[in-house]
């Protein structure tokens, strides 16, 4: 049973995602999902490990093809739509990676220009200038000499997270932002996140299984439950919620609880 699953039915969504519907192999991995994100917000996308998260990230960014279903961008539908006219919606839609991507022989600034040469920038000026711009914001100011393996786990996240935004996009999907990362760590990435959302109003969407970062940086909670969206609202909504379901997620108990009887124990 889906609950808390109405969407909003406004055109003025900057993602919306109707009836997607994926199968890998003989595997349904997304059974139908209606999701609605609007302009500026933060939304966190829960569920357990292979639940179809990333794999729905992917889609919105036309990386995968959906079986079934529409996903529209800023009101332009994205499905089906060809290599070319898709670069143009990823300049709106940046992407942080789990594990960062940066490209190893690159230095920092080079990894985080990338993009902006990518597009057609030649300009060495302008190039350190707006690297050095981005890296302020990242608080990563003087770096852009280091290579990626002189990097800590953290700071590759920023790097990688720089070069998403460098082109200043709409939207920002990040897949397990915190992963691999101590809880210092993981703060100061959820703090950034928030950061961003308020100096550049970038919807931000933010896949995670870990349910501190989904209360600390969300707007809204979707749950991905089966291939579908079970749970859509706020975090207080969440974390208030009598569900069975969505408690035994959220404390981390298993379906099956063990049982003295399992050990031999008495009952």
């Amino acid at each position: 049973m889906s609950i808390n699953h109405q969407q909003s039915t406004n055109n003025s969504a900057m993602i919306r995602v109707e009836g997607l519907v994926k199968n890998i192999g003989s595997q349904e991995i997304l059974r139908g999902i209606d999701l609605d994100v609007e302009p500026g917000e933060t939304l966190a996308i829960i569920g357990r490990s292979g639940g179809g998260k990333s794999v729905l990230l992917k889609h919105l960014i036309g990386l995968m093809r959906p079986d079934a279903g529409q996903i529209w961008i800023e009101g332009e539908n994205i499905t089906g739509m060809n290599e070319r006219r898709l670069a143009s919606i990823r300049q709106k839609v940046g992407i942080l990676f789990q594990g960062s991507a940066l490209f190893d022989s690159m230095t920092v600034a080079e990894n985080i220009a990338f993009p902006l040469r990518e597009a057609g920038e030649r300009d060495p000026k302008v190039l350190r200038q707006r690297v050095s711009q981005i890296l302020e914001v990242m608080e990563l100011g003087g770096q852009e000499e280091k290579m990626p393996v002189n990097l800590s786990g953290g700071m590759k996240k920023r790097v990688g997270l720089a070069r998403s935004i460098i082109r200043q996009p709409s939207c920002i999907l990040y897949d397990e932002p915190t992963s691999g990362l101590d809880p210092v760590v993981s703060d100061s990435i959820n703090r950034l996140i928030r950061r961003l959302q308020q100096r550049f109003g970038v919807t931000s969407i933010v896949v995670t299984h870990d349910m501190k970062n989904a209360f600390h940086v969300a707007d809204r909670i979707a749950y991905l439950h089966e291939g579908r969206i079970y749970f859509h609202g706020t975090p207080d909504e969440l974390r208030f919620s009598t569900d069975k379901l969505i408690q035994d997620f959220m404390h981390g108990r298993s379906e099956e609880q063990l049982t003295p009887q399992a050990f031999g124990g008495e009952s």
